[in-house]
């Protein structure tokens, strides 16, 4: 792909300064990769694009993948703390995408589950990314989507295990 002013700064690892070495390309497209996505919010296309934010996306889908769970469940698979679900929900469940049930073993516990509403919601905002995803790896075979998708998700847990691992202050190399 020629070089353009959109993707001029997204050098490969071959045009690395000399001696910087591939894990120094790697960090600068993390670096690039995290502000493409913030500038787009890789929030899709047409009319659903960025019309929901990445806190509110993940937690339906996480809702949505795994069922009712109650917010410290929530917060230990997403890898932050109970208040910052708290605080993120609340909206969710002041729109109706969100409902909180009583949960089934144990009547005083509060559960949280996406509601019909989130989940119709939700399938918009996916549907809308995924013509995104299609757009963006347009030209790619099944193999490099594949692929890419195995390793970005390997990358994204490697990353967490390690966050994970500082924050119980284990070691860091």
């Amino acid at each position: 792909m020629p070089s353009t002013p959109a993707n001029s700064d997204l050098p490969t690892a071959l045009d690395a300064p000399a001696g910087a070495g591939l894990l120094d390309a790697l960090q600068h497209q993390v670096a690039v990769f995290a502000r493409r996505a913030e500038q787009t919010r890789l929030g899709g296309v047409g009319q659903a694009r960025n019309s929901m934010d990445r806190a509110a996306y993940l937690l339906l889908n996480r809702l949505d993948l795994e069922g009712p769970m109650g917010v410290k469940a929530l917060a230990g698979g997403m890898g932050i703390d109970s208040s910052t679900v708290t605080r993120q929900v609340a909206p969710l469940v002041d729109t109706g995408l969100v409902k909180r049930t009583s949960h089934p073993e144990d009547g005083r516990a509060v559960v949280l589950a996406l509601s019909p509403r989130g989940l119709a919601r939700l399938e918009e905002v996916r549907s809308s990314r995924r013509e995104l995803m299609s757009r963006v790896t347009d030209g790619w075979t099944e193999e490099e989507r594949e692929s890419f998708t195995a390793l970005l998700t390997r990358f994204n847990l490697s990353l967490s295990e390690l966050m994970a691992a500082v924050a119980e202050g284990g070691p860091t190399s």
